[in-house]
């Protein structure tokens, strides 16, 4: 039997280069999963640090690909304009793989109720953020703020966790502070502040005290992003 690609994902649509083929051919390399923008506009998307533009006739032609391929369509780092037009042209569900409310803290990376409420309607998810910046802190109560908000916005079904948490700080450093046209440094601070991976037994712990289900809290640890995987993936 041919050994399956490992699926993984692609931080905006610039990889494209302008030409649609592109997309089935990522596909084949394992790329299961594709935001369009990446904070600043782009030929297919306004970005959440500009938005000067919407959804591009290029990138309502990416999101149609997308669709036909299998590929999960990936909103996270879009401008406010250019998601409210993909969930009308999206066939298929969409999420925010590491987003977090507006209404729990205002940041340019995070989200609308209106976002939210249009990506439930569509069958998506929410996956909560881990960078404290966006959150407001970085400890288990902080991100359960969140997480909570968001299963009292539009249901336990349509939440999940993606924490964009960074092994190597240093990289993000060097980084962060060679692209100051994408992070633009009067708007992100505290960029080194994570939510850990070994707190998420404390944050299970502490759904569990707020009296939510097992089916729950499966759901929001991974079993909602699995749903919609399984829906879109070919």
């Amino acid at each position: 039997a041919r050994p399956q690609p490992a699926r993984g994902a692609a931080q905006g649509s610039d990889p494209l280069r302008g030409d649609l083929n592109l997309i089935s051919f990522y596909y084949d390399l394992g790329v299961r999963q594709m935001l369009l923008a990446y904070n600043k506009d782009n030929q297919a998307s306004g970005g959440c640090t500009e938005g000067h533009i919407g959804l591009t006739d290029f990138g309502k032609k990416v999101i149609q690909e997308m669709n036909r391929v299998g590929m999960v369509v990936d909103m996270s780092h879009m401008g406010y304009r250019a998601t409210m037009e993909a969930f009308e042209v999206s066939s298929s569900p969409v999420i925010f793989s590491h987003s977090n409310p507006k209404g729990v803290r205002d940041h340019v990376r995070n989200i609308t109720d209106e976002q939210i409420k249009a990506c439930a309607k569509k069958g998506g998810v929410i996956a909560i953020n881990g960078i404290g910046d966006f959150l407001g802190g970085k400890t288990s109560e902080v991100i359960l703020q969140h997480i909570e908000y968001v299963i009292d916005l539009v249901g336990p079904e349509h939440v999940g966790i993606g924490l964009d948490y960074v092994v190597d700080k240093q990289e993000l450093i060097d980084y962060i502070q060679g692209h100051p046209d994408v992070f633009p440094p009067e708007r992100f601070n505290d960029y080194l502040s994570f939510v850990e991976p070994e707190q998420i037994p404390e944050i299970t712990e502490l759904l569990h005290k707020r009296g939510h289900s097992e089916q729950v809290i499966s759901g929001v640890l991974g079993g909602n992003l699995l749903r919609v995987a399984k829906q879109v993936w070919k």
